[in-house]
Order: structure tokens, then C-alpha cells, then sequence
């Protein structure tokens, strides 16, 4: 990608323009956030809105590079070392500063700490991290996962997952669950891992993860103010997924054509990409993130998911036909794949796109808002004259903001 590609980009994730050099604390924040997240790159000299190359003088180029270098080798903690690029465009000057995804996290802000000093990216800005996010850096560092840590509040032989074992016993054959790293325990009496507590019906996991449920809401016309049906999903995570693909079913239509000699029934939405979507929101969520459940809410113009947790930096969803895996839980995916909820590993977005192929009618958008993944679902040229017909007029893909969440009386206005 040139830079004229790179620089009609709106700022987000990866991504920020200055049009000077910026102070020192706001540089180093940035620098902090991008090694934390996915990386990232900054612009100096080019001013964000509107958007414009403004340049840098040249005799300063050199100046300007070593201030960058002292105030990240000064200010950030664990080492970062970022590349400094310049670049010249229409006859003016810029900096280029690329900063790579750490192998060390948490960085943060050397005189702040690391509590008080560690930053994330979060769509174009960024945002101090609490101890939640902390922690989740730190198993990044260690690179184990939430799901595989041990729980000591309950061993496992109290602990109820009998209707868990049935459900993988039907689907896979196998009556153990050894192997699997649900437990932990060479010696002595052997202890659940959060993985295990999440499969389970104990009380445990509601004391533990009262959270992780779904909240799913039919709401009339296209606004979150008044409810038709609503209905939260607090079973165990193996049946999450059915449970709110099934409320998806009630609430939509389904038609029937003439293709031929032949009446062929058709859902007005994608509901083998909208069921593929649902499992990824449960099979992906970030179950560390305490208070914030899965959101799926239907509209008349549109159904929307939304899942707690950023989209893992290597999974890029405007690259939907090339197969991709990241699993973030690293305990409950496989157990998911043997159950047969999800399918060969990457093929998840590539069955999305395949299907939305068959719906020109229906757009599929994405946004990362705040600390969730979001993904819709939206009736092309929907009108609200005639909410039962389904729109047969084909529309391109793409990727425009989105609502920031849903799932209550008083949700926030529609983009």
C-alpha cells in the first residue's frame, strides 16, 4: 500500500496522523498502546482533518528522529524499538514511525508504572488499562490463556458438569474429559480450570462468571426503545449458541420461491453465517472481561452481535475468503471443534462469506466498539413501508461505524 492509500485511511487500531511532533507524554502513550495491541504506525506531518500533507521542514528530519528514538527509549518500559522511516510526498517531508506488535507486554509509561501507566488501543485512541486488562497481558506474556487457568474454590469431583460429559459423549464417543486441560492436579485432589467451570451447571460458575450469558432482544422497528421479545441465555457455554440461534429463528421470516417446478423455502437473512457468527462471539469472547455479556439483537432492518473482547490482531475480517484461525481461548476452542459447534480451524469466515454470496440483498459490516467485536447483519435499501418483503436488489460490501452496544431500553441512537 503507497502512502496516498495509507493516508486516506480514517485513524483507528493501527493507525494515527500528527501534524507535528507531538509532546512527549502523548508520543509515548501511543508508542505504549500500538506495542501492547497489534502494533501500529504513526504519521508526523499530516494533519488528520481534514486530512492533508503538510510536512516537516527538512533540516529538522534528523532532529526530529533522535527526539522520537530518546522519548521511547526514556519513557517506555519493557525496551521498545520502533522503525523510524522518512518519506517524502509531494515534494514534502514526513516520519513515518513503526512500532511492532511486543513479545514482552505489558509496556507502559516508565515514571507511571505499570498500573497506572499501561495503555491499549482502542479504535483511535488510547485508553489506560485497568488490572483486568493487565492480567490479560501478562498471560499474553506468558502465553497461556484465561480459559486454562485453575480455579481452587471447588475440586472437580464436586463439581457439576454431568450434563457437559453427555453432551461430549454424544458427540464424540468418548466418556474421559482427560487430556483435554479442563483439570489441573498431578497430587492430590485435581482442580477445574475456568474452561471447565464455564461447561459446567454448577453453582459455581454463577458465582464466578454471572456474565457470561447472552442477552438476545427482538426490538420494533429500527431502535432499541421498546422491546417485542426478549430472553437471556444463562446455560452452560456448550449450549449458549443453540439457544440464541434459535431466538434469531423466531424472530426472522422465512419465505418460499419458484425455482422451477420446485417451491424452495428461503430465510430473508444468512442464517448459516449468522449461526457461524453467534458460536465465534461464544467460542472467542474474552471471558476475563468481567460484566459484559454477548449482545444479539434483532431489528427490522438488521440483526446484531455483539461479543466482549478486540478482534485478535492477526484476524482480519476484510479478508473473509482467506481462511484464518486465532483462537484466544485456547481450552475451549478445540473442545468446541471435537463437539462439532465449530468447524475445521480458519473455515469460520470463509463459510460467512461463502453464504453472504447467495444474499446480495443483505450487507455485512464489522467495527471494533470500545472493548467489544461487533458484527451486523443489514437489509440493503430496507424500507419501513414494507417490513415483510425481502429485498431482492444486490449491494456491495463494506465497512461503515456501527451502533456502540445494545440490549436495553434506553440503548443508545442509531448511526
Amino acid at each position: 500500500m503507497n502512502i496516498k492509500e495509507k493516508i486516506s485511511k480514517s485513524e483507528g487500531r493501527r493507525l494515527e496522523f500528527k501534524e507535528s511532533m507531538p509532546d512527549r507524554a502523548d508520543l509515548a502513550k501511543t508508542i505504549v498502546a500500538f506495542a501492547n495491541d497489534a502494533g501500529g504506525e504513526l504519521y508526523i506531518g499530516i494533519k488528520d482533518n481534514p486530512r492533508k500533507i503538510v510536512g516537516l521542514p527538512e533540516d529538522q528530519l534528523v532532529i526530529l528522529e533522535e527526539q522520537i528514538s530518546n522519548i521511547i527509549y526514556d519513557r517506555c518500559y519493557p525496551t521498545i524499538l520502533p522503525e523510524i522511516i522518512f518519506l517524502s510526498v509531494e515534494d514534502k517531508h514526513i516520519i513515518k514511525v513503526v512500532v511492532y506488535r511486543g513479545s514482552t507486554p505489558p509496556y507502559y509509561l516508565k515514571e507511571k508504572g505499570k498500573l497506572e501507566g499501561t495503555y491499549l488501543r482502542i479504535g483511535s485512541s488510547n485508553r489506560k488499562a485497568d488490572e483486568t486488562i493487565i492480567a490479560e497481558l501478562e498471560r499474553k506474556k506468558r502465553n497461556i490463556s484465561f480459559d486454562s487457568e485453575v480455579i481452587l474454590d471447588k475440586p472437580v469431583k464436586d463439581l457439576d458438569i454431568e450434563n457437559f460429559k453427555e453432551i461430549f459423549k454424544e458427540k464424540t464417543g468418548k466418556q474421559t474429559l482427560k487430556k483435554l486441560e479442563l483439570t489441573k492436579g498431578e497430587q492430590g485432589p485435581e482442580y477445574p480450570t475456568n474452561a471447565l467451570v464455564l461447561f459446567s451447571d454448577d453453582q459455581l460458575r454463577n458465582s464466578l462468571f454471572h456474565y457470561a450469558k447472552i442477552e438476545c432482544a427482538r426490538f420494533k422497528g429500527t431502535g432499541s426503545e421498546e422491546f417485542i421479545d426478549q430472553k437471556s441465555i444463562y446455560s452452560n457455554i456448550a449450549t449458549q449458541a443453540e439457544e440464541a440461534y434459535n431466538f434469531v429463528l423466531r424472530h426472522i421470516n422465512k419465505g418460499a420461491k419458484v425455482e422451477g417446478v420446485y417451491t424452495v423455502s428461503h430465510w430473508e437473512y444468512p442464517v448459516k453465517a449468522i449461526r457461524e457468527a453467534i458460536r465465534n462471539a461464544v467460542v472467542h469472547r474474552d471471558y476475563s472481561l468481567t460484566g459484559k455479556d454477548i449482545k444479539i439483537a434483532i431489528y427490522d432492518d438488521m440483526i446484531e452481535i455483539t461479543s466482549p473482547g478486540l478482534l485478535p490482531p492477526s484476524i482480519d475480517y476484510s479478508e473473509m475468503e482467506s481462511r484464518q484461525s486465532d483462537a484466544r481461548n485456547k481450552v475451549i476452542a478445540p473442545i468446541f471443534k471435537r463437539v462439532g459447534i465449530i468447524d475445521q480451524w480458519g473455515n469460520g469466515l470463509k463459510l460467512i462469506s461463502d453464504e453472504l454470496k447467495e444474499y446480495p440483498q443483505i450487507e455485512f459490516r464489522w467495527k471494533e466498539v470500545g472493548l467489544s467485536f461487533q458484527v451486523q447483519f443489514v437489509k440493503l435499501n430496507f424500507t419501513k413501508n414494507d417490513i415483510s418483503e425481502l429485498n431482492e436488489d444486490p449491494g456491495e460490501f463494506k465497512l461503515i461505524s456501527v451502533r456502540d452496544q445494545v440490549g436495553t431500553k434506553s440503548g443508545p441512537s442509531r448511526d
